[in-house]
């Protein structure tokens, strides 16, 4: 382990950089993509937060999920791939393809580089979105046997872009993989630890319920699940030789309504939750909203929507244990204040 090299792609985004923490952390030496080598610094910044000081255990290569440019040259001599790069807009494309051919396209581009350059297992991130979308009876629990419909009209664009990417990335493995193994991650929506200000759309909930930016709570509800164990469920899927081959749904407890989100901030922090709204908003207002907001316009066709899914698979198979989601929620509000990403709060010198 201690000399062996892991590439992750998209280090600079929330899920990647923790799993490079963990990597190293674990003995590993890491290769991560950006888009830039500009974002080198970013990336060790964001790493210094976690706790993190890689040195020259962590290296850097240019490659785009848009282009074949750059691919080759970062899977050479890697025993394992995280592919954890994906495009998430925090509002709906005009046209979504622009986020479905990254998404697919990016995925095809990273399985053909690690298989000629003879990697084990490349670890697949992509999402619940490609499990739970479409019409299933009420009270269904979802597990890794379900697939989300691309060809329904009611999934949107985000959810048909990993179904489609994950659909390819096995189609891929049974036609031409050759001896390359593949394992998905599947998360909910990522909380935990912020490292940085690009924050990603799932953190956004609660960076808008700590600010006060919403009115109230619409009655949606969303799977948790800390980042740290989804970086964690990465790690376990990478070696096990059980992993091989399955998916895994990384979700921790029931899905939580947005109040009982905001219910949990305000018991856990007190004080410094104080502009975090606990009444219920009206439908009809967030539509109303919606009309302006293209952040709230996504989430709209979600209102009164009641999903659940189960971690069943990933404890029985990788042993895994992931922290409760009331902890996830109150970490990642904690992370905001720290790094000044609150309204009204001071940055860190």
């Amino acid at each position: 382990m201690s000399n062996e090299l892991v590439l992750v792609t998209g280090g600079s985004g929330f899920i990647g950089a923790h799993c490079i923490i963990q990597l190293l952390d674990a003995g590993y030496r890491v290769r991560t993509t950006v888009r830039s080598l500009k974002r080198e610094r970013d990336v060790r910044a964001m790493l210094q937060v976690g706790g993190c000081e890689p040195g020259d255990r962590l290296t850097f290569a240019a490659a785009d999920l848009t282009s074949d440019a750059g691919w080759a040259e970062a899977a050479a001599g890697c025993d394992y791939v995280l592919h954890v790069a994906s495009p998430f807009p925090p509002a709906a494309p005009k046209d979504e393809n622009e986020l479905i051919i990254p998404a697919r396209e990016g995925a095809l581009r990273v399985l053909r580089a690690s298989r000629e350059a003879g990697v084990k297992r490349v670890v697949l991130t992509s999402s619940f979105a490609a499990i739970g979308y479409g019409e299933k009876p009420a009270g269904h629990l979802f597990n890794e046997e379900d697939w989300t419909d691309p060809n329904d009209r009611t999934v949107p664009a985000y959810p048909k872009s990993k179904t489609l990417a994950e659909r390819a990335a096995w189609d891929f493995i049974s036609r031409e993989g050759g001896k390359l193994e593949l394992s998905v991650v599947n998360p909910v929506g990522v909380a935990g630890p912020v490292l940085g200000p690009d924050v990603s759309t799932s953190i956004q909930i609660v960076q808008r319920l700590m600010d006060g930016a919403v009115p109230g709570c619409p009655r949606l509800s969303f799977g948790i699940v800390d980042v740290r164990d989804v970086a964690d469920l990465h790690l376990k899927a990478m070696t096990a030789p059980a992993a091989k081959g399955e998916r895994f749904l990384a979700v921790s407890g029931d899905f939580m309504s947005m109040q009982q989100i905001a219910l949990a901030l305000k018991a856990r922090l007190g004080d410094a939750a104080a502009r975090v709204p606990t009444r219920m908003v009206p439908d009809w207002l967030l539509r109303l909203v919606a009309l302006f907001d293209p952040t709230v316009a996504q989430v709209v066709p979600e209102l009164g929507k009641n999903r659940n899914a189960t971690n069943e698979k990933a404890v029985r198979v990788l042993s895994w244990s992931p922290r409760s989601r009331e902890d996830a929620v109150v970490a990642t509000a904690e992370s905001l204040i720290q790094l000044g990403l609150l309204r009204g709060s001071q940055k860190p010198a």
